[in-house]
Formats: C-alpha cells, structure tokens, sequence
C-alpha cells in the first residue's frame, strides 16, 4: 500500500476509550461462534449414537463449513457496501435460527441440513468481527486488541467442551434430550449477543464503498467447492478414482474456470480481487491458511473421538482432557500479541506456529491404544501453542498489506481460505479415518485371534453379544460405528483389536495433517517480515 493511496482513503481510527465499548460487541458475537466450534466435538460420539449415524458424522460438520466458507467473502463485501454492524446483527440472527432448528432434528442429514444454515451465519461472525477491528484500531496496536478474541476464544474454548460433554452425558433437560442442549443453548446467548451489538456497535465516520455484488463469483465458487468437498465426505464409500468422483471433479474444474473468469473480468467487483494477489504477504498467506487449516482441523477431528473411543472417556470428561489444547492456544496467543505489539513485526510467529504444529502432529503419530493421557496433554498443549502463534499474525499481516478500502475483502478473503482448508480437511481426515478403519481393525484381528487368551474370550458365552458385534463391524465396515456405544462396555480382550484399529487410523490422519501443515513452514520462510504500520499522518481520529 502506498503512501498516496492512504491519504486518499482517510482511517477513523479510534482511541481506547471509544473501542472498548465496541469490543463488547464484536466480543459476543464471537463468543457465539467460537463456543459452536468446541461445544459439538466433543458431543458428536453421543448425538451420532443417538441418530444412528456416526460414521456419517462428516456430514453434519462439513455442511456447517460448506455454507461458513462460501458466504465468507459475500459478508465482507456486503459490509463495505451496507456498514458492518446490519450485516453483524444478521448473521447472528440465521446463526440462533440454524441453532434451533439443529436442536430439533431427528436424523443426521437433517441435522447436517440444519447445520448449514447455523454456517449460513458463521461465515460473518469471525469476518465481521476481525474487519471492525481492522476499521478502527491501526496494524501496530491490533495485536493488543484482538488479544481480547483471543480471550473470548480461548474462554469459549474451555467452556465449550466441558459444556457439550455435560449436555451429551445427560439423559434430558427439562424434558429435552440432553444432546439437543448443544445447539439450544445458542438461543439465549445469541439474544444476548443481539442486544449488546445493537447497544455498543457504533463505528462514527464509516465510509461504505459503493460495490457491485458479485452473484456470479458466489455460483461459481460454490460449484467449484461443493463437490470437491462431498467427494471428501464420501470417499470411503465411493472410492477416490469412482464415477462419481470423477464427476465431481470435473464440476470442480468447471466451477473453478468460471470463477477465475468471472473474477478477472468483473475486477474490483469481484468477490475476491485478483489483484490482492499481487500482494506477496496476501497470495502466501492465503495458501498458508489452506494448508494449516486442513491440518488443524484434521488433529481437532479426531482427538476427541480417541479420547472417547479409545481412551473409554465421556463426553464431559473428553472436554476437559483438551484443557491443554486450549490453554496453548491461550498462551500463544498472548505471546504472539504482546511481543508483535512491541516489535512491530510477525514473521518469526507464523514460522514459528506451522513449525510446532507440524511437530505436533507429527508426535500424535506415536500415539498407541494405550498411551498415557500425560503424553496425549503434551501433545495437545504442543498443537495449542503452534496455532496460538498462527492465528493473530495471519490476519493482522493481511490487513497491514492492504489497502483500507480493500478491509472488509481481504479480511474475509483470508478467512475463506483458512475456512476452505478446514472443509476439505474435514471432510478427508474423517473419511480418512473411517475408509481405514476396517482394514486396520481386521489386521490386528488377525494378529489376536492367534493367541489363546483371545480365543477364551471368544468362546465365552457371557461375550456372546460382543462377539456377534465384532462380526457386524468385520462384515459391515465402518457403518457398524453408527453406534459404538457398547465398545466401553465390551469385554476388554475381545474390544482390543478394534481400539488398536482405530488408533491405527487416528495416527494416519494426523501424520497426514503433519505433512500437509510442513508445506506452511516454507511458504512461511517467503513471507516479507514488513513492519506493522502506525497511526498514519492523515488518519482521521474521530472523537
């Protein structure tokens, strides 16, 4: 950004006093979204169980992501057209509507259906919040300011698995089950959150931009996206190379050349201006979000499923075993705000973050049936830690490098990157971990129907329903995980097999995550180490 064009564009930059008010705000929004992402990993084994449907599970999660990514960038170009706050204050609104209805579906699909209009508000919580802050505090000091969001997540973080494993563990809730709880919740908070935005969001002097609103670059993409990601759901069942697939990926092709010429010939207009990438910190960053976020997402996928599965916790008591997942986010967001507040620079921190979280999840890879909780807790703070460090600098170096006008844009365009790597990876690493898991549990079967001590327990009459449930998940693949709430129960030399089976698969999904995320480590090394900007000599300083 050049020194002419940000006087041509005058900055209402605010003083302390007047962002705290406003920090409320975008801080309950947040909360609401934030405490989604956490609240349902935990409960997902008991909600599945419950609708007979876990293996599907991909579905309710991946719907969710399909409708945050794609409407991402359409909210930041809606709110320089229309102001931040009316576009704030709608998605909150579909985001408590798609909770409601979420808590009231009777089937996996339907709650996937339902999900996705919860996403249809998600894609403008995060967005819209991180452009506000983007309009009104300058580069240097938004690392102090969006330290408060890391706050807000890292509380959310906390509370929402502790809280969706006490909602799944319980029977009913005032006549309502327990796990319907999980979405229900939403309602009053987001009541809450609608109050306090229409009361604090005031942002004096905001100039809208007068903008086309790229329909087409919104159809286009979504073709492009959407059957890449339904392959990725439904690979175990339709195979990679399939008919199917192979027409999905050619939609996907399609979709992506209309999109690219759309975007190019509509210019400034387009959903996502090609032009942003021109700009060496905005082209790299917006891959590193791909990459980090398919690799994030895969570790945050499949550690509470182990935890549950695996390690026979429940769902109350799974959430509180990723306290230190949540406790390195926290800590390395607040080293990461503090210390680029101070020096002005971020570069070192998202090295830095790809390089732990590559390690980590390359450590997760060591996990056996039987590994110690103490081990998986320093893993999980290790993960922490590496995406504390990554997710204020990415955000702040992509603002810094724009131009103000482009806020709005840039800030939702680099989120729509990070969301569509978490979508894919999502979809891959549970698919991932399904498509394997029959393999890998018949192997160890294999190896422990040899021993004598295993063939005891088989013919066992007090194990004869586990027996028949074996042979259900041996004959049917992954579909007999639809319901594994027996495996805890179940005899433990006949389970072993299939404990190993699914920590064999849990292993292969996060070692592919960690050499998807390493891809990050060198485009980080190429990102221009700029210095943050301060208040610029022509910015307006509304009172």
């Amino acid at each position: 950004m050049t020194e002419n064009n940000t006087e041509e564009f005058q900055t209402n930059y605010l003083e302390h006093h007047q962002i705290v008010p406003i920090l409320v705000g975008l801080m309950s929004g947040m909360f609401l979204a934030a405490l989604d992402q956490t609240i349902v990993a935990t409960s997902i084994r008991t909600i599945g169980d419950e609708l007979n449907g876990l293996s599907v599970q991909a579905w309710v999660t991946t719907a969710y992501l399909i409708t945050s990514t794609i409407t991402t960038p359409l909210y930041g170009k809606l709110s320089d057209i229309f102001g931040r706050k009316p576009l704030f204050i709608w998605a909150i609104s579909l985001f408590v509507i798609g909770s409601a209805l979420s808590g009231a579906a009777t089937s996996m699909y339907q709650l996937a259906g339902f999900r996705a209009v919860q996403g249809l508000g998600a894609g403008g919580l995060f967005t819209m919040a991180l452009a506000i802050i983007g309009d009104i505090v300058p580069p240097r000091e938004r690392a102090r300011y969006q330290g408060y969001f890391m706050a807000v997540f890292g509380t959310s973080s906390v509370l929402g698995p502790v809280v969706g494993g006490f909602f799944a563990g319980q029977a009913s809730i005032l006549g309502v089950s327990g796990w319907r709880w999980v979405f229900l919740i939403n309602v009053p908070i987001g009541a809450i959150a609608l109050y306090l935005v229409n009361r604090t969001l005031h942002i004096p002097g905001f100039q809208k931009v007068d903008h086309r609103i790229d329909w087409l670059g919104a159809l286009f993409g979504s073709i492009a996206i959407v059957p890449l990601l339904i392959v990725a759901e439904r690979a175990s069942e339709w195979g990679v190379t399939s008919g199917k697939s192979l027409t999905a990926y050619a939609i996907t092709i399609v979709g992506v050349a209309l999109f690219l010429m759309v975007e190019f010939r509509i210019g400034d207009e387009a959903l996502i201006p090609m032009r942003l990438f021109k700009d060496k910190t905005f082209a790299l960053l917006t891959v590193v979000g791909v990459v980090t976020g398919a690799g994030m997402f895969g570790g945050l996928a499949v550690l509470p499923l182990y935890l549950q599965i695996v390690g026979g916790a429940t769902p109350t008591e799974a959430g509180l075993q990723l306290l230190p997942l949540t406790l390195g986010i926290m800590s390395g967001s607040v080293i990461a705000g503090q210390t680029i507040s101070k020096v002005g620079r971020y570069k070192w921190f998202l090295v830095a973050g790809t390089t732990i979280v590559t390690i980590s999840l390359a450590w997760m890879t060591q996990i056996k049936f039987d590994t110690s909780y103490a081990s998986i807790a320093f893993m999980a703070l290790a993960f922490g830690l590496g995406l504390g460090f990554l997710m204020q600098p990415t955000v702040i170096a992509v603002q810094n490098a724009v131009h103000p006008r482009d806020m709005g844009v840039a800030t939702s365009s680099v989120t729509l990157f990070r969301q569509l790597g978490a979508t894919m990876g999502t979809g891959i690493f549970l698919s991932m971990l399904f498509s394997n898991l029959s393999k890998n549990v018949q192997t160890r079967f294999e190896a422990a129907v040899q021993t004598p001590e295993y063939q005891t327990a088989l013919l066992d009459p007090a194990n004869a329903e586990t027996v028949a449930k074996f042979e259900t998940l041996q004959s049917s693949g992954s579909s007999a995980f639809d319901d594994s709430s027996w495996i805890n129960t179940a005899n433990e030399i006949l389970v072993r097999p299939i404990l190993q089976g699914f920590t064999d698969s849990t292993t292969l999904v996060v070692g592919t995550g960690a050499a998807i995320v390493s891809i990050g480590i060198a485009l980080t090394l190429l990102v221009p180490n700029n210095e943050l900007k301060h208040r610029e000599r022509g910015a307006v300083v509304t009172e």
